[in-house]
């Protein structure tokens, strides 16, 4: 029988903008790019050169602390910019692709005859490697650490999610490959977060049953209701859709960077599903799929808690299934402001009507701040969205004040900025607490290291 795990603090924001279980055709995207800085960790060493011909799988990029993590281009063609911002940091390389994608062989492999260093080695040389993350730091993985455990959760929980059921469709055999390609390269357990009732059944894992509102399906939530991670102590987590990526090295040989990734939110005019290739222009998968006459919009690479804003012509961010698209909000002006009865307004403290139809009602919700700047108030205001077993605002005055003890002694090595977001979003302070939460595991990991 399954562990489960009921989650009761927490926030669902129900947004306008939820997309159904349905393929949507995307146009194609005339370039693609890597982006260093969707890898928490790392320090790029460029390796390819403009003008170049790549494959899907050839290296384009290093890191420079750890040579045999490579970052590789997910389309074949021919490398056309190494874009450098100030002091010659590396802000993206990009591919324009060919008409046909042609891959390098990696070559079919059995699971059951491989060794975990072959499998690690097979992971790396592929350039699939930096879709594996670890805690403490949430940052790319160390390639010279063995985990105590290794962690997926199956169950996304954020405002307008896609379904794992749907993504997963038809690709179950290259998800168990990569869970059994994970099984290997740990001495302990890989633990499987999934829907409570979804009936999910996986080999070489263990099942964890999750229920509850977001961030029930943060792979945090699963590691801190089932093995908590300890001063010494290394996990690595893993999104699906990567372990995917990763079976699909073994079962057929390539690096393929294709996912299915949902478009969303209040301001599209379709929505669905739209299978695309990792770094693909934004443009190729909102395209044709705006509100008409719309400006003022914000696009979103990832969801509304979590995501980074995008223009039509960036990228899609690594690790990233979903875009968002709604109102920014910054030509909107309203009478009276906060203080007008607010029935389409969201409200966390019921400080308007609209909380008398119910917790199911959708909101459109725009990207304004909503209220000025200032000192963090002690309300306890973020542990009522906060499920982990951790003092937020404790936590993160440890973090500003960079008191490694406090931070060490609070739990600082379990936790990911995404944990902190919506925090961010019930905070009558307007502080930028993810931003907070990633800069001191940044300093944290310097200082360590």
């Amino acid at each position: 029988m399954a562990n489960v795990i009921k989650v009761k603090k927490g926030l669902d924001i129900h947004l306008k903008g939820r997309a159904s279980n349905v393929l949507l055709t995307g146009k194609n995207s005339d370039i693609y790019a890597i982006i260093p800085d969707s890898y928490n960790g790392i320090v790029p060493k460029v390796t390819a050169k403009a003008g170049e011909k790549v494959k899907a799988g050839s290296v384009l990029m290093t890191d420079k602390n750890h040579p045999e993590i490579k970052f590789v281009s997910p389309v074949s063609g021919e490398v056309t910019a190494v874009n450098r911002g100030e002091k010659r940091k590396v802000l993206s390389i990009v591919v324009k692709p060919d008409a046909t994608i042609e891959y390098e062989s990696f070559g079919k492999k059995q699971l059951s005859s491989l060794t975990p260093g072959e499998i690690k080695e097979s992971i790396l040389n592929a350039g699939i490697w930096p879709f594996i993350r670890q805690r403490p730091y949430d940052i790319v993985a160390s390639t010279a650490d063995t985990p105590r455990d290794i962690f997926v959760s199956t169950v996304y929980s954020a405002p307008l999610a896609p379904d794992f059921g749907f993504i997963v469709k038809n690709q179950e055999a290259d998800f168990q490959a990569g869970l059994d390609a994970l099984s290997k390269l740990t001495a302990g357990k890989v633990f499987v977060g999934v829907n409570k009732g979804s009936g999910a059944l996986w080999d070489s894992v263990e099942i964890v049953e999750v229920e509850g509102p977001h961030p029930a399906g943060n792979v945090s939530v699963l590691i801190n209701y089932t093995k908590p991670v300890n001063k010494g102590e290394i996990v690595w987590t893993i999104n699906p859709d990567d372990v995917i990526i990763i079976g699909r090295l073994f079962t057929k040989g390539i690096a393929d960077f294709t996912r299915l990734v949902i478009l969303t939110g209040s301001e599209t005019s379709e929505r669905g599903y739209i299978k695309a290739i990792s770094g693909c222009t934004i443009r190729s998968l909102v395209e044709g799929k705006i509100l008409e006459g719309k400006e003022h919009l914000r696009i979103i690479s990832g969801n509304v808690l979590t995501g980074k804003k995008v223009g039509k012509d960036d990228y899609l961010y690594a690790y990233d299934n979903q875009v968002t698209v709604i109102p920014e909000g910054d030509n909107t002006y309203e009478f009276f402001g906060w203080a007008t009865p607010g029935t389409g307004k969201f409200s966390v403290s019921h400080t308007f009507l609209s909380w008398l139809f119910g917790k199911k009602k959708e909101y459109v919700i725009d990207a304004r701040i909503r209220g000025g700047r200032r000192a963090m108030i002690m309300s306890n205001e973020y542990d009522r969205v906060f499920p982990l077993d951790i003092y937020p605002e404790f936590l993160l005055k440890a973090i500003i004040a960079f008191d490694i003890d406090k931070m060490e002694n609070l739990g600082i090595y379990e936790i990911a900025p995404e944990d902190f977001a919506l925090c961010e979003f019930v905070d009558t302070s307007k502080i930028e607490i993810q931003k907070i939460v990633r800069d001191g595991l940044n300093l944290l990991y310097k200082e360590m290291n």
